[in-house]
């Protein structure tokens, strides 16, 4: 599968994967009104809303992207109804062509993270059949349990030639609290300790030797936006892994801090934006579309997106 991805990212020259993490807030008054009105105010009337938001999304930049990523818990917050459509956006999306990574960020041990990666990436046991669940493209996957955690996904990714993105350096503001907590063990510049989040790309760079494709691993990493300097660093330490980049755009992130995720090969790295691109029409660049028209801005924010990626690239060259 990261030979597909990587081949998609070639074709449509966009290094972008849609976040589809839907909440009410984002879903326009006309789509919520439509599906209330068949089914209530529900937990079934606000997945109907959410499943008819990224369907008309979807079909507007589909042909844009190579991939997306459907936030799990934006889902399961709906309760079984939301897990519903979150399996009928994984479908849709593949039937588009596009490459789903699930954002699950599981972490667990032993029989649970197995079941873990068979309900996301593989295939149950039924009697005598094999069934499968979500049955995503790549899902992401917490390390901090250590490679118990890890390497039930690594092995059903080896059997269904899929993969992973294990959380390295995430995002969010207090990341530091833990990820950069300074250990001992020397670092490229000599120093005798360094902080956990390179130990953590070791692991990736360890791991993903062991499922290639044909230039890049299984086993990708997430490195925020927000933090381009160590993104610098792990992309040193990590050169065969594909890097996933949340934070564009909503959380600060921009192209010109991007340029170090990638490679020389202009390959590596998937930038990731979600609201930027499914909520573009309540944002005051695109809010000329209006409610009516939420799934032509998204398209407008993909294709600005896909050019301020480019303009970084080429700069750096």
């Amino acid at each position: 599968m990261i030979n597909q991805l990587v081949d998609k990212i070639k074709k449509t020259g966009a290094p972008i994967v849609a976040g589809l993490d839907p909440t009410l807030k984002f879903v326009p008054e006309h789509i919520k009104k439509k599906a209330f009105a068949e089914y209530g105010e529900t937990m079934k009337g606000a997945a109907e809303a959410v499943w008819q938001y990224n369907k008309a999304i979807v079909d507007a930049i589909s042909d844009l992207i190579p991939a997306v990523k459907p936030q799990i818990a934006m889902y399961e917050q709906f309760g079984v109804e939301g897990m519903i459509v979150f399996q009928r956006t994984v479908e849709y999306c593949k039937e588009k062509g596009l490459v789903v990574i699930g954002d699950v960020k599981r972490g667990d041990i032993g029989s649970t993270s197995e079941a873990y990666a068979v309900g996301h990436l593989g295939q149950v046991q039924v009697g005598s059949t094999l069934c499968r669940g979500f049955d995503e493209d790549f899902v992401t996957v917490n390390p901090y349990l250590g490679s118990d955690g890890v390497k039930p996904f690594i092995k059903v990714c080896q059997e269904e030639k899929k993969g992973i993105f294990v959380l390295v350096k995430t995002s969010n503001p207090s990341s530091g609290e833990f990820q950069d907590r300074l250990i001992k063990g020397v670092d490229e510049k000599g120093s005798e300790e360094r902080p956990l989040y390179e130990v953590v790309g070791e692991q990736v760079a360890s791991w993903g030797a062991e499922c290639m494709g044909d230039s890049y691993s299984y086993v990708g990493a997430v490195v925020g936006a927000t933090y381009p300097e160590q993104g610098k660093i792990l992309r040193k330490i990590m050169p065969k892994a594909y890097i996933l980049v949340p934070g564009y755009g909503a959380q600060g992130g921009k192209g010109a801090d991007l340029v170090h995720f990638f490679n020389e090969d202009g390959l590596g790295a998937i930038i990731n934006s979600s609201r930027g691109i499914i909520a573009a029409y309540q944002q005051e660049k695109y809010a000329g579309y209006g409610a009516e028209h939420f799934a032509d801005a998204s398209r407008a924010a993909v294709l600005d997106m896909k050019e301020d990626i480019a303009q970084a690239l080429a700069a750096r060259i």
